[in-house]
């Protein structure tokens, strides 16, 4: 079970051990660990409720410390697991559990979709989303659970061996504070076409962005284009194959489908890959032959297919790296909840900075089109630019993301006389951070300089 705090942390295994209390429950459910940390999944000592909203018992009285050793009532990677797989929001098969519309409603909808004029899409966008407030769980604007489930049981693993202070690896390369990414889905042919113009307004604040493009039907895909973006330095990434809603809903399809959605990352030269509406199902994840995944929202309420992973890290699905989105899309932000300021996505920085997390962004070129719609981006990558000055932020390619977790992923840390050393590929851009007691809680403090290298 400790694998999960040492894969997230990169720290030594020997500081971590938890074992169960007892035999688990059989079915999942959820529970509380502490008064406010909302857990699913099975327990060792009750049985988990059935939803979110029922009186739910708290497991913290239950830990046990029993020779340097943490007992927990719960399976913790798997606790992590059923978050960050979303199987909270799943059946027995993996499938989304009614988070999305039938497959005939969807047709139906997609179908007509683009012949909807705005002022008749937005407001039944509006109905389906009603009392999207109410949802306790994902927690809104931003849910950290996995991050406060893991620093909860690290802090009682280092309390059972009796020590204040554990090393592990930085979470980013040279000390940043945390990392931030900036996607654009391009989804019609007006906005493919203020692409070169988004290009440059990023570039008037120093960053490089990822363009999703969607390979069929929706517009021409010019190899020119394709060759702008790459000359400007921004990053190409396939999003689905047609935009129909339809890719991930029966798996017969998708298997058929996910077919030239490869041969388009390959003819492309693209690692990454987004699902149109962040429709999804991971548990079939394994046909994508693609390095890393944009399609899972860090809370869900106002997507169309609801859940949410929980976490603001990359994080594997087996061989495929996530990239969660952890802020509100642009759409979102401008129709649906009829907002022109950064605030919201200021809130949602600052919860991702907390815990030096992943900050992601999703805008349109379709939805930047008019100038009060640039105006707010221009505001949040002015944002950008002070978190990326004054608090030491990584602003990257989402690819520069994937190699760095994936090297990260396989450093390790070796005693080096009273010190330590990290060792393994991009070890020379890594530095080691210490996890200290404060109390009850955890602070983190980094070394002066780069301990990688020779």
């Amino acid at each position: 079970m400790s694998n999960v705090i040492s894969n997230r942390y990169r720290c030594p295994e020997q500081f971590i051990r938890t074992s169960l209390t007892a035999p688990l429950s059989a079915g999942n459910g959820y529970f509380r660990f502490g008064r406010d940390l909302l857990c699913y999944g099975r327990s060792c000592s009750v049985t988990p409720a059935a939803s979110a909203d029922d009186r739910l018992p708290d497991l913290l009285d239950e830990v046990r410390i029993d020779h340097a050793a943490v007992q927990l009532p719960f399976d913790f990677t798997e606790l992590v697991d059923n978050l960050t797989y979303e199987r909270c929001f799943t059946n027995s098969n993996g499938a989304p559990l009614g988070s999305s519309p039938s497959p005939l409603l969807s047709k139906v909808y997609y179908s007509v979709r683009p012949f909807l004029p705005a002022s008749l899409r937005i407001p039944l966008q509006r109905i389906y989303f009603r009392g999207w407030e109410r949802i306790a769980f994902p927690a809104w604007p931003l849910d950290v659970t996995v991050e406060r489930l893991l620093e909860t049981v690290l802090l009682l693993c280092m309390k059972s061996r009796g020590i204040d202070t554990l090393p592990f690896i930085w979470f980013w390369p040279h000390g940043a504070s945390s990392a931030a990414i900036l996607t654009h889905d391009v989804e019609t042919t007006r906005g493919r076409d203020f692409c070169p113009r988004l290009m440059g307004i990023d570039a008037s604040f120093g960053f490089h962005s990822a363009f999703q493009i969607v390979p069929e039907k929706r517009y021409e895909v010019a190899p020119a284009f394709l060759q702008e973006i790459r000359d400007r330095g921004h990053e190409i990434n396939v999003q689905d194959l047609n935009h129909d809603g339809n890719l991930f809903r029966d798996r017969q399809q998708f298997l058929r489908r996910v077919k030239a959605v490869n041969e388009y990352g390959r003819l492309w030269g693209s690692k990454g890959f987004r699902a149109a509406c962040l429709y999804r199902n991971i548990t079939w994840y394994d046909a994508l032959e693609f390095e890393y995944d944009m399609s899972v929202p860090n809370v869900g309420h106002l997507d169309p297919q609801r859940g949410g992973c929980c976490t603001s890290f990359p994080y594997f699905i087996g061989r495929i790296l996530e990239l969660p989105l952890t802020t509100t899309q642009d759409y979102t932000l401008f129709h649906i909840l009829r907002e022109h300021r950064i605030d919201l996505w200021k809130a949602q920085a600052g919860l991702v900075m907390e815990k030096h997390g992943l900050l992601s962004f999703l805008t349109h070129p379709d939805y930047l089109l008019n100038s009060r719609a640039q105006s707010t981006y221009r505001a949040l990558l002015a944002f950008l630019a002070e978190l990326e000055s004054e608090h030491k932020m990584w602003i990257a390619l989402p690819n520069q993301v994937n190699e760095w977790w994936r090297q990260r992923s396989q450093m390790t840390l070796v005693p080096d006389g009273n010190d330590w050393r990290i060792e393994g590929p991009g070890k020379e851009r890594a530095i080691v951070a210490f996890a200290k007691l404060d109390g009850d809680r955890l602070t983190y403090t980094q070394e002066a300089f780069v301990s990688g290298g020779s």
